[in-house]
């Protein structure tokens, strides 16, 4: 008489030690980059906690019905493609897989915010630290960070409800006597058109080393999540440590809340200089040759001299206006004045330290470029759940994400 075979997958047990009971084989028709396959697989009753199909999470389809893999080849086109429907019919121009835009869309989304609570829960991808960003040339570790805000049209309330009304009609209108599935509980839209996203990067001297995090949360919740990939990536083990940004207040506050460790914070030149030329041209015009021997000579001062030396030349200059051009002149000064401490360039160039936030202001058009297509409005949640797959690729990042995601569902 043979032996009795051991199950490969031996019934699950509860916390208490009683065994799940044995509901049966079922098949299932299971998505991989090689197609389709139809998988059995058994299930199991756990008295409490319901059924469970414990070979899923071997087979790498555990939660759904699509593999690890397929998601990463879904996740990898979008961020190059122009919509959802692209996405799939590249996917089965290049693949065996065949998926509905729709099925495409709840695919990314889901993996963006799968990517987003890994990352709050300080669990997202990193391949580097601080320790590794040394300078060309020197022993010295240096990280730059930077942060800023970037708008994404989002739908809005009335919006929704118009396009759910338009539903409604179309549906009670409909000859057909099939049987429809109900409609989902109706979310709420956005009060606004567009709605601000935040990010904050980091970055090394050549930015060989570099690492996005986003936010739809507001600027408490971008200066917490600051802190938290600045400890997560050990910024304080680095020599140098500096911030260089556009000058907004919630950022620059944010900064000194969560970051008051760092070497340096700087205003962005380009920031700077930008408001100048809107003084210039508020007081001599557009063209005036003065005008801009006036914006030379200014942004030579502050670039070498620093702010002692800009502000009194500012000062000096003001008193020559009246009426509107006097506002603009007064604006300008209250401008610099209350960013008095980031206007340091002399130390910064002297220092060898970068005085403008390109890097960051790239990341702004890169991590919301698949958001910005014609027509395109967006849940804002689903628009962070696309900033953070974006992120994650801009990151230097994605293959160990990915890496990791195989090994979870392994």
């Amino acid at each position: 008489m043979g032996t009795r075979r051991t199950p490969l997958f031996p019934p699950p047990r509860d916390a208490c030690g009683r065994r799940a009971r044995h509901k049966g084989s079922g098949e299932v028709d299971t998505a991989t980059i090689n197609g389709g396959v139809v998988l059995r697989r058994v299930r199991w009753h756990l008295e409490g906690a319901g059924s469970i199909r414990p070979a899923d999470g071997v087979l790498g389809i555990d939660g759904g019905l699509l593999s690890v893999g397929v998601c990463e080849h879904v996740c990898r086109l979008n961020q190059s493609s122009s919509s959802f429907a692209k996405t799939a019919e590249n996917l089965a121009h290049l693949t065996p897989i065949r998926l509905s835009h729709e099925k495409v869309r709840q695919v990314v989304e889901a993996e963006g915010k799968h990517a987003l609570r890994e990352a709050r829960a300080g669990r997202s991808a990193l391949n580097w630290r601080a320790t590794d960003c040394k300078v060309e040339d020197s022993d010295t570790r240096r990280v730059y960070m930077g942060c800023d805000g970037v708008k994404v049209a989002v739908v809005t309330d009335a919006e929704k409800r118009k396009r759910r009304a338009t539903v409604v009609n179309k549906r009670a209108s409909a000859p057909s006597k099939k049987k429809r599935r109900a409609l989902g509980r109706a979310r709420r839209g956005a009060d606004q058109s567009f709605k601000e996203m935040r990010l904050a990067t980091f970055y090394d001297e050549s930015q060989t080393h570099r690492h996005v995090a986003v936010t739809r949360g507001d600027h408490r919740e971008a200066g917490r999540m600051m802190r938290r990939e600045a400890d997560r990536l050990g910024l304080r083990d680095a020599e140098e440590k500096v911030a260089v940004v556009d000058g907004a207040d919630w950022i620059r506050h944010r900064i000194f809340e969560h970051l008051p460790y760092l070497d340096g914070v700087g205003l962005d030149f380009y920031h700077l200089a930008e408001n100048v030329h809107r003084a210039r041209r508020a007081v001599y015009g557009e063209d005036a040759a003065e005008g801009h021997a006036w914006v030379a000579s200014l942004l030579h001062t502050a670039k070498h001299e620093g702010y002692e030396a800009l502000i009194e030349s500012l000062s000096a200059w003001r008193k020559r206006w009246r009426g509107g051009k006097r506002k603009a002149a007064d604006r300008l000064v209250q401008y610099v004045r209350s960013r008095w401490e980031m206007i340091a360039y002399p130390r910064f160039i002297q220092n060898g330290w970068q005085i403008g936030s390109g890097p960051t202001e790239s990341m702004c058009k890169t991590t919301t470029m698949r958001l910005k297509g014609c027509g395109q409005r967006w849940d804002t949640d689903n628009a962070e759940a696309l900033m953070a797959l974006a992120a994650i690729e801009q990151s230097h990042a994605w293959d160990l994400y990915w890496a990791n995601r195989y090994h979870d569902a392994a």
